[in-house]
């Protein structure tokens, strides 16, 4: 599959301290990549370079089979960028702001028109167009810079922690917008610290950490090899961890009930449950657990992921 974006060991400081430690992941055409890392990990600084809005001391980036410090322009004419901080004129209009955008981009007369009219859609503003956007809420503001980075239909598009303090509402249309670009043929590149956000929408992942990626691949294959395989125990009585359960390897407290880490989650939840039925204890919960992003940032990092 043709690769729209390659990344080979950017490295990037500011005076002393290294931001970017060789930094290397590819992005396959039309699918929705996941960059994944607490905040400071080096996300930010590495879209800026992709993007072109900053230079890399060493290493490469290749976008669209195009050098990205030597091609900037050319970049820049197929590629979306919406950073985390929102850019948006408040006094005047969204459709203003899209028209300024435009014509940034080259777009002009009816197809700006037209493209508008498109984004607008897309991002489930249509109805808000001729309003002031300083009367929107954050979460319309972000949807409006989103909408703002297509105005000139780019081939790939790369938002950088898009839904961080908006509403349920706002998050929702941008997932659905996500989706949607995709179906299209669109790449996108979602960079994020909410592990939740990448399983919804990511195709392939990496995990960014300290300026480094730890890991990269398919997100089935990465919770497959990394993420621990675990069973969920509720019941009325049972106040400490079960002993002697078979095939269990760790237990410990969450919630009201207790999870239990295992490689053969049937055999345990066998062992379990027979042993709520000689103390007699009623079963509340008794299931296993989706493997998440969580335990696989866990098992790689040693650490839970940070805010």
């Amino acid at each position: 599959m043709t690769k729209v974006l390659e990344v080979h060991q950017i490295k990037k400081s500011y005076g002393n301290k290294a931001a970017l430690q060789g930094v290397s992941f590819d992005v396959k055409a039309g699918s929705c990549f996941g960059l994944l890392g607490p905040n400071g990990a080096g996300k930010s600084t590495t879209m800026k370079i992709i993007t072109s809005i900053i230079e890399a001391n060493e290493g490469s980036a290749k976008v669209l089979g195009l050098d990205s410090k030597k091609n900037i322009d050319a970049i820049r004419r197929q590629v979306g960028y919406v950073p985390q901080e929102i850019t948006l004129y408040e006094k005047i209009s969204a459709y203003q702001n899209l028209v300024f955008f435009g014509e940034m981009y080259g777009v002009s007369g009816k197809v700006l028109k037209q493209q508008i009219a498109k984004v607008l859609e897309l991002v489930g503003l249509s109805d808000r167009a001729h309003d002031p956007v300083r009367t929107f809420s954050g979460g319309m503001k972000r949807r409006i810079n989103i909408a703002a980075s297509l105005m000139h239909n780019p081939k790939l598009v790369i938002l950088d922690e898009p839904t961080v303090g908006i509403d349920p509402q706002s998050r929702n249309h941008i997932f659905e917008m996500i989706r949607e670009l995709k179906s299209q043929g669109v790449t996108l590149v979602y960079s994020t610290h909410y592990m939740e956000e990448v399983e919804s929408l990511c195709d392939d992942i990496a995990i960014i950490d300290h300026g480094k990626v730890v890991v990269q691949g398919r997100l089935e294959h990465l919770l497959d090899q990394y993420a621990h395989k675990a069973v969920y125990l509720e019941a009325d009585g049972l106040t400490h961890p079960l002993q002697d359960l078979r095939a269990a390897k760790k237990t410990y407290a969450r919630g009201r009930g207790w999870v239990i880490e295992t490689d053969d989650a049937l055999t345990t939840i066998n062992s379990a449950s027979q042993q709520c039925i000689d103390q007699g204890w009623t079963v509340k919960s008794l299931e296993m657990l989706r493997p998440s992003l969580e335990s696989v940032f866990l098992s790689l990092t040693g650490t839970t992921l940070r805010d």
